[in-house]
């Protein structure tokens, strides 16, 4: 007997993952691949429309029918019809017809807004009504979810705290600003920020255990997540993340008491940190909010599954079943 199923994907600025979902929650996930953003916009449309149609491929051997419905996360400024500008892409106005075969209804989504649907439907946001999800990954960008869904403004750029300013005389930000938080508390933020700092003053960093300096400098690949493990013992390493959760308390503590969230859910890899991050961060912010409490910090449940499983939501809303809520706890994900 055919089983309806929509077809899930998460693009990113150089990856993209994607997946099928049942109606009753079956998740299938399938080998990702790269963007190919290096030959273009148009290549980059083409790919993610080939991969689509595969997946829709895969999706008719197995459930013995098409898709019901595509949802496509998608970075930059997006509507649910258009993909309107994607810096790290180079598309604008991308109608989300050329991205799926012909007759296929989808619905496109910003990609981390998406996230933050996903969180709120079935992650630590369920059952909470307003909350920011907050991932950090090599850049920042937040969900502001607001009665469950997540809330883009009037242009679609709602959520960019990553670009509100913490220290509006500190470093340039790619963007252009001074200060911006993404430039302390990204993961790329603090990978670039230590090897900038082990550079120019290499004594302070003598207690690192492996790599050691020399192989660090000279490699010039230290990670956010090496950074964070090194900051028990080595001196520019806590530096380097005391002024990211600096920067995120003082950026927090401003959207606590303009918006008043329930929680904050901080997912993205340096989310995946846990306790060493949240418990400082938990106690900054509320030195922060001297006369209110602080919300609650949750870390992420999702991880990387959180953009295709939103994008899933967006594909069986483009099927016309806009109240899909299956428990995928008794559905384990699997691979084709």
């Amino acid at each position: 007997m055919p089983v309806s199923y929509v077809v899930a994907l998460d693009v990113g600025g150089t990856s993209m993952k994607g997946g099928l979902v049942t109606f009753a929650g079956e998740v299938t996930v399938f080998p990702g691949r790269d963007t190919g953003r290096e030959a273009g916009p148009d290549s980059v449309v083409a790919g993610i429309r080939t991969y689509v149609a595969e997946l829709a491929a895969a999706g008719s051997a197995t459930f013995g029918m098409a898709p019901s419905g595509v949802g496509l996360a998608v970075p930059g400024i997006v509507s649910e019809a258009v993909a309107l500008y994607a810096a790290n892409l180079g598309w604008r106005d991308v109608p989300v017809s050329s991205f799926v075969p012909n007759g296929i209804p989808a619905v496109l989504g910003h990609d981390v807004r998406t996230g933050g649907l996903a969180e709120s439907v079935f992650g630590a946001g369920r059952g909470v009504a307003d909350f920011l999800f907050l991932p950090l990954g090599t850049g920042i960008a937040g969900a502001v979810v607001v009665g469950g869904e997540p809330y883009g403004g009037a242009n679609g750029w709602g959520g960019e705290i990553g670009h509100t300013a913490v220290w509006p005389d500190g470093e340039k930000c790619a963007c252009g600003q001074r200060g911006c938080l993404e430039t302390y508390a990204s993961a790329g933020a603090l990978a670039r920020r230590y090897a900038a700092r082990i550079a120019t003053t290499p004594e302070q960093s003598v207690t690192l255990a492996e790599p050691n300096n020399a192989q660090a400098r000279s490699q010039g690949a230290v990670t956010a997540k090496e950074v964070v493990e090194r900051a028990a013992t080595d001196t520019a390493a806590a530096e380097v993340l005391n002024e990211a959760i600096d920067a995120l308390a003082i950026s927090l503590a401003s959207y606590t008491l303009l918006l008043d969230p329930s929680m904050i859910v901080i997912g993205g890899g340096l989310g995946e940190a846990g306790a060493v991050i949240l418990d400082p961060l938990a106690e900054r912010l509320a030195d922060r909010l001297s006369f209110r409490k602080p919300p609650p910090l949750r870390q992420a449940q999702l991880g990387v599954q959180a953009g295709m499983l939103g994008a899933a939501i967006l594909g069986w809303r483009a099927a016309g079943e806009s109240s899909w809520r299956p428990d995928l706890r008794a559905t384990p994900t699997r691979s084709p």
